[in-house]
């Protein structure tokens, strides 16, 4: 798995690609938790559009990016969730916590926007 990580408008964009499953969910982690620590009111935007795959450690990893992210005032949205993450993400109850975007465009205008 590899993940690239772009900004735009404030937002740090993450896209990860391929499975996000076993030792490449430290990746994540990594990547995700960097744009954390770098900013004051993190505003991050993860696109799933490649990624194929995820287990529980994924998930595990999204849960604690979203409670560091939320203790600092910031913000994670999702985009382009395909059938199997987004139905680990609704059994696991969790479908609540995630903001939910159509497209980069709307993600960004909505992230950007004090809630």
């Amino acid at each position: 798995m590899a993940t690239t990580i772009r900004q735009r408008d404030g937002v740090a964009i993450l896209e990860p690609s391929g499975k996000i499953m076993g030792s490449s969910v430290s990746e994540l982690r990594d990547a995700i938790t960097s744009q954390i620590d770098a900013s004051e009111a993190p505003r991050i935007l993860i696109n799933f559009e490649r990624v194929t795959m995820m287990d529980s450690s994924g998930l595990g990893t999204l849960m604690g990016a979203h409670v560091a992210a939320t203790r600092k005032k910031g913000r994670i949205g999702v985009i382009h969730v395909g059938k199997n993450i987004k139905n680990l993400i609704v059994r696991s109850r969790l479908v609540s916590i995630f903001e939910h975007f159509d497209g980069e465009d709307s993600a960004i205008a909505g992230l950007s926007s004090e809630s």
